[in-house]
């Protein structure tokens, strides 16, 4: 009696998603061969820390490392890195690889991330200007970071925020450019954004809403020396931060005839339009059973969630990915976690106060929480959590009133 061939299954990616689904076959006992490519030299990574304790020097470039390379090989799933892969043929399933060799699959998983949006701008190609997206990038930006340098972030985002405090710390004149009239506008209220401006003011950095930026200006030498607004004037830089959002990358999938929608389409098990190929992470517009629609998060708690049902998935279980969307920040001395999306809020309840060090904004909708903000206040996170799947229905008096245990209600 032959011995069965074992399936290949190969995940294209090199960071949370990718990490978690190879530790979630692992520890299922997958039975199939799993190959992982990436275009990065690095095995399996975390990217929030690149904005905060990596960029600061606190911690070392391996412990950004979701897993030591030997554990993989040792499992006998291989590692394929620094090989970026060119072209998905659907129809032979095979895999189009940057050095030239192809690879087979039976099944595949897409993570492949975001890129970060780039500034098409006047000068935009001076030596100084820096993303941030990946190890290269930080370790890029950290050589340049020196006490007394003038850092200037365009972008008040979480990314252009951490950056600012970790600068901060470390002696840099940090000046903020965000075009819109609050800072962090996109993902929370204008509580979050007055004290996280306040928050940064007090730590001398120069905040400055509602100014757009429309190019750079050189030294005569080829490096950044200014950053030219819309209003006229100019602020003078040696280093420059653009942190202006990332765009789901979505090119290979595209080109193989994948349904895609700012983000490769899956549904709740992750599954694209091709049932052999799924996708999770950064890179996917999904379907939630927490949502009504398709949602597109870019998110590590996503990345992770999405892994543990593509796992089941692959093991031909029934598991749908419904998990609260959540997300936390650190500037400073400062922990931001927040759950739940508060886009379609109609009420906004604070407890505490914003001038203190712990407090939380509670999002409502038509009386049930919907999202939850919480400032140093992680009990406020937990029972949010909790409230956010529940769709509980809570009165604003009771989430108000200090005196109130909110643990009791859950």
């Amino acid at each position: 009696m032959t011995k069965k061939k074992k399936e290949t299954t190969v995940i294209i990616g090199g960071g949370h998603a990718s990490g978690t689904l190879l530790t979630a076959l692992l520890q299922k006992k997958y039975p199939n061969e799993v190959i992982l490519v990436s275009e990065e030299p690095h095995p399996p990574y975390q990217r929030p820390p690149l904005s905060k304790n990596y960029l600061a020097g606190e911690v070392d470039q391996a412990s950004l490392y979701l897993k030591p390379p030997s554990v993989y090989e040792n499992a006998g799933q291989q590692l394929r890195l620094g090989v970026r892969v060119e072209q998905i043929n659907r129809d032979d399933k095979n895999l189009i690889l940057s050095d030239q060799s192809t690879l087979q699959y039976d099944r595949l998983v897409l993570a492949t991330g975001s890129h970060v949006r780039r500034l098409n701008a006047p000068g935009s190609d001076l030596k100084g200007i820096h993303y941030l997206h990946d190890i290269a990038d930080t370790d890029a930006l950290r050589s340049e970071l020196a006490p007394g340098k003038r850092l200037v972030i365009v972008g008040g985002g979480y990314i252009g925020l951490e950056v600012a405090a970790s600068a901060t710390k470390q002696g840099v004149n940090v000046t903020v450019l965000e075009a819109a009239e609050r800072l962090m506008q996109r993902v929370t209220g204008p509580e979050m954004s007055e004290f996280f401006y306040a928050k940064h003011a007090r730590a001398g950095v120069d905040v400055r809403l509602e100014t757009a930026v429309t190019g750079f200006e050189s030294d005569g030498q080829g490096h950044v020396s200014g950053v030219t607004l819309s209003g006229g004037g100019k602020v003078p830089a040696d280093i420059v931060l653009v942190s202006i959002g990332v765009i789901p990358e979505t090119v290979l999938a595209e080109h193989a005839g994948l349904l895609c929608d700012d983000g490769i389409v899956v549904d709740e098990f992750t599954r694209t339009d091709d049932p052999d190929i799924l996708a999770i992470g950064d890179c996917t517009r999904h379907r939630n059973l927490f949502f009504d629609k398709r949602q597109r998060l870019e998110s590590v708690a996503n990345a992770v969630d999405q892994a543990r049902t593509a796992a089941a998935t692959l093991m031909g279980e029934e598991k749908p990915y419904d998990s609260a969307p959540w997300f936390w920040s650190n500037q400073y001395d400062v922990r931001l976690q927040m759950v739940g999306l508060s886009q379609n809020h109609d009420q906004r309840v604070l407890r505490g106060n914003i001038t203190d060090k712990e407090f939380a904004v509670f999002y409502l909708c038509e009386g049930c929480v919907i999202a939850v903000d919480a400032v140093n206040l992680p009990i406020a996170f937990m029972v949010g959590k909790k409230l956010v799947q529940q769709r509980k229905s809570i009165s604003a008096k009771a989430l108000r009133d200090l005196n109130f245990e909110l643990k009791s209600l859950i």
